[in-house]
């Protein structure tokens, strides 16, 4: 385990408590689900919709609530970091701990259907759901397109939150997919 991951599940830390109260919980989750549905009005996508929501259940199910050491429903930044550091070890993994949430969260990006994020997609979802700033978006947008389409595909963006969850490489575009991290 490298410092770089535990700078990375601190800015996603940021962003999970929905609520600012320094803890994450299950409403944070389910919160979290809401304000992407509503960024992308997914109500006219209710699979989708719905296919997020079970995603996010399971996720803080078998990923999040293992991690709340002392039992009181809520999960500090201290027992996550701890906990990913644990339950995101294998990135063999990956398919069925953050796979399916990542393929919701593709699926709602992709506004347009067609199997690709463009940057203003990315900007748009990343900068109102994830408080992270267009150009900061931007930055990340372009090194994480490999082959300059300008569109990333669906293997891309899961290269992306791969890196993010699994990655030690400091210099890997996808540490600042949540937001730039700093020391």
């Amino acid at each position: 385990m490298t410092g770089i991951r535990d700078l990375k599940y601190r800015q996603w830390f940021r962003g999970a408590d929905v609520d600012g109260d320094g803890v994450i919980t299950c409403q944070d989750v389910r919160l979290m689900g809401e304000r992407y549905v509503a960024a992308r009005d997914a109500a006219q996508q209710p699979a989708t919709a719905r296919r997020l929501v079970e995603g996010l259940e399971a996720f803080w199910t078998n990923v999040i609530a293992p991690m709340d050491q002392d039992g009181d429903g809520k999960v500090d930044l201290r027992e996550m970091t701890e906990g990913f550091q644990r339950a995101l070890a294998d990135p063999a993994l990956y398919p069925q701990q953050v796979g399916p949430v990542a393929d919701c969260y593709f699926d709602l990006i992709d506004l347009d259907g067609d199997d690709k994020v463009d940057l203003k997609e990315f900007t748009e979802i990343f900068g109102l759901t994830g408080n992270v700033s267009s150009q900061d978006c931007a930055a990340v947008f372009n090194a994480l397109d490999l082959d300059g389409s300008g569109g990333l595909d669906r293997a891309e963006y899961h290269r992306a939150v791969a890196e993010f969850f699994f990655g030690d490489d400091p210099d890997a575009p996808a540490v600042h997919l949540f937001g730039r991290i700093t020391a």
